[in-house]
């Protein structure tokens, strides 16, 4: 681990408001600077369920752990990356290496910023018939860019949580009484082009 590695956790203020409304509404200047919001491990209690990867899975976006744990404890090996040293897994930055080949499976939180990004990048690295899944806000079904997106690379399935599910700055749970966003688990298998499936869960 990279211990060297030290960042300011967030830039702007704190306001009542945002920690009510949960971290989805925050503005530029308020959000989290590397964009580090946790995903509440039920969110992954349920992909566990809902489900099944064949072979190793890479976490790219690891922060604290919240997802990794709960995939190790449902019997898969993880390799666990981020961005900046969290205190857990490896220290690399997904999007910027070129050379990077991945034999399994991928699935994370990634930053939404570059949600895109991390989709594209997943799915050219992956071998045909492994998965990506990626838990986004539902807001992420919108835009041109996307749409072209989803036509040459269809997801093979979208879980729809019915309830909300949390994502919290700097994996801070407490500070949240409830998520303003909606979130699904967004599927892709390499090499479907089949129509996308919406289910819902939760």
């Amino acid at each position: 681990m990279n211990n060297n590695i030290k960042r300011k956790d967030w830039v702007g203020g704190s306001a009542a408001v945002f920690k009510t409304l949960g971290a989805s509404n925050h503005t530029d200047a308020n959000r989290q600077r590397e964009d580090y919001y946790a995903t509440e491990p039920k969110a992954t209690e349920w992909l566990c369920k809902l489900e099944r990867f064949e072979g190793r899975i890479l976490e790219p976006s690891c922060g604290e752990g919240h997802m990794s744990r709960v995939l190790e404890a449902a019997g898969y090996e993880v390799v666990s990356r981020d961005l900046v040293d969290r205190g857990y897994g490896e220290v690399a930055d997904f999007l910027s290496i070129d050379n990077l080949a991945w034999d399994g499976n991928i699935v994370t939180n990634p930053p939404y910023k570059f949600a895109q990004q991390f989709v594209e990048k997943a799915l050219s690295i992956i071998p045909e018939g492994k998965k990506v899944a990626m838990f986004l806000k539902l807001t992420f079904l919108e835009g041109k860019a996307r749409r072209a997106l989803f036509r040459s690379i269809p997801p093979i399935r979208v879980w729809v949580s019915s309830s909300r599910l949390k994502c919290a700055m700097n994996g801070d749970f407490e500070a949240y009484g409830s998520s303003a966003a909606a979130y699904a688990w967004f599927v892709w298998e390499k090499g479907y082009k089949g129509e996308t499936t919406v289910k819902w869960f939760n």
